[in-house]
């Protein structure tokens, strides 16, 4: 896990005041780390252009190209006239070793985007809009200096300064951040880096719920209760998802009106023997508020997914222990809605993901939120976690049950909620990352597949 933060001008003040480090030094390390990144990567003479803005980050992005001229074939494209004092002097440091200017974006082996960072806010005005289209059409390996400059550049890598920023992890900016590599600034990340509360998942962060006890018997293994509704479909995937990934034992609780797969059982009650109930998945409107009363009559362990959240059910359910809700952004809306907490579209929530995710987990502590999308947020109280590692592939009917499944079988198979959000989400991008087929293709029997090859 890596530390995410909403800013990084404090980690940088701390290194003025507690380290007796400069704002020259940091930004030497900050631009000698983008040069090593193009030492590795590129042959010497290669074309480079660094397109610089008038702030700190277009001073990241001159001091980048004094460190390669001679070396590299490189260039600088002032889009602004050097402003902040750091800008100035690298402006002056450049010039005086006559790293030479260009006056034109063209094809090239790397074009550098230092154009604003991290303290711009707003947008890009129609000159530098127009520029940015030029950098995005040209033909070029393009690197970001710390973010893609308003989250309009199309990088393929950004090497960002000192440590990860929340803003590079909301779904909206995902196709233009490209891979992340984070530089230090003269000192070790352990230092230069505080406790955050807001954590990077890695994929080797992952968990499996491995077998290694002996003395064992499909009971030690929990029992899962799916609920099925009008498109059962959804709760056998579930179920499928939820045996392949460790459950002992699976049920399917509901009027069943389709074949099932015989190796799920199923029944018109929950089992005695039940440890954890996933509900949701298909509902419709197959079941009403008197029904659902009666598959809640108990203190299970509970996934929570999908239709539920259209039903002021949720704000019973919401009163429950063990408690996992895993809406989509659309079922994460109503669902701030019906519990009052703010009435929004889902443009405005994906703005501003973790806003809401922390309203929600601060008004509900016990509840373990897991928001759905291309970075899939999770929020228990006061800690957060990102999960990153989604894709495009995903992006298919059926793909969310399959993860309900993943939680279920952990929550009945008796992990905490946190756990089971963290492992289960993580074991579900793990899934899409390793399917070979073509990106359009997967499916959610392909999912449950693969869980077997983990």
């Amino acid at each position: 896990m890596q530390n995410l933060y909403d800013e990084v001008g404090s980690l940088d003040e701390r290194c003025y005041s507690e380290f007796e480090l400069t704002e020259d030094i940091l930004m030497e390390h900050a631009a000698n780390g983008i040069a090593s990144y193009i030492r590795a990567n590129f042959a010497k003479n290669s074309k480079i252009i660094v397109v610089c803005g008038s702030g700190n980050n277009g001073a990241d992005g001159i001091t980048l190209a004094r460190l390669l001229h001679v070396e590299y074939d490189v260039s600088i494209y002032y889009a602004k006239k050097p402003k902040s004092p750091m800008a100035i002097l690298q402006d002056k440091r450049a010039k005086n070793i006559q790293v030479p200017e260009c006056k034109k974006i063209t094809d090239c082996d790397v074009l550098v985007d230092a154009l604003v960072g991290t303290g711009f806010s707003g947008s890009l005005n129609e000159k530098l809009k127009k520029l940015m289209n030029k950098m995005n059409s040209v033909q070029a390996f393009k690197i970001a200096c710390d973010i893609p400059s308003a989250y309009e550049f199309r990088a393929d890598v950004t090497l960002t300064m000192g440590a990860l920023k929340k803003s590079m992890f909301l779904d909206e900016h995902k196709d233009f951040i490209g891979e992340i590599k984070v530089l230090d600034l003269g000192i070790s990340r352990d230092i230069y880096e505080k406790p955050s509360n807001y954590q990077l998942l890695d994929l080797e962060d992952l968990e499996l719920p491995y077998r290694d006890k002996k003395d064992s018997h499909k009971g030690t293994f929990g029992h899962l209760a799916v609920a099925l509704g009008v498109k059962s479909g959804a709760g056998i995937i579930s179920a499928l998802a939820a045996l392949k990934f460790g459950a002992g034992l699976v049920s399917l609780v509901g009027n069943i009106k389709d074949s099932v797969p015989h190796i799920i059982m199923y029944s018109s009650n929950i089992p005695n023997s039940a440890t954890a109930l996933a509900l949701g998945m298909g509902l419709a409107d197959e079941f009403n508020e008197i029904d659902i009363g009666d598959l809640l009559d108990n203190d299970l362990p509970l996934i929570a997914d999908a239709d539920i959240f259209n039903n002021k059910i949720i704000l019973d359910i919401l009163k429950r222990k063990n408690l996992i809700l895993t809406p989509h952004p659309k079922e994460f809306v109503a669902l701030l809605k019906i519990v009052g907490l703010s009435s929004i579209t889902i443009k405005e929530l994906q703005k501003n993901r973790f806003k809401y995710v922390e309203l929600f987990c601060q008004k509900f502590k016990d509840v373990v939120l897991v928001l759905k999308g291309a970075n899939v947020i999770i929020g228990q109280n006061d800690n957060y976690f990102v999960n990153p590692h989604g894709s495009e592939v995903l992006a298919k009917g059926g793909s969310g049950d399959v993860l309900s499944g993943l939680m279920g079988s952990l929550l009945a198979q008796g992990y905490e909620p946190l756990h089971v959000a963290i492992h289960a989400s993580l074991t579900h991008t793990k899934l899409a990352k390793e399917f070979k087929g073509a990106s359009f293709s997967l499916t959610p029997d392909d999912l449950i597949k693969g869980i077997g090859k983990l």
